[in-house]
């Protein structure tokens, strides 16, 4: 159970499918437009449980509880060892061979 205070993660259906612009993409037609946003918990909720949530800015939102003290979990992606070389390379043509080491 989250409780009233706790950072959580809301998520929250925009537009069904049904209510997409005509003008996108069809395999974006075909997928609810959905919204998630950050804020402080306004009363105990269960993740699954429609909750409402103060974000930083001071909005009070409406969502499904998804997360509890979300974490950032992007990154630059999986190890590209061509892209290596290249750095490398640039390093040898910019500074020489003792770039190297």
């Amino acid at each position: 159970m989250s409780k009233k205070g706790d950072w959580v993660l809301l998520q929250n259906v925009i537009l069904q499918p049904s209510e997409r612009a005509p003008q996108v993409p069809e395999d974006t037609k075909q997928v609810p437009l959905k919204q998630w946003v950050k804020g402080w918990l306004t009363e105990d909720a269960e993740i699954g449980q429609e909750a409402t949530a103060r974000t930083r800015t001071g909005r009070v939102i409406k969502g499904t509880l998804v997360e509890e003290a979300p974490a950032y979990t992007h990154s630059f992606g999986q190890f590209i060892p061509e892209l290596l070389k290249v750095q490398e390379s640039i390093k040898t043509a910019m500074w020489g061979e003792e770039a190297q080491s």
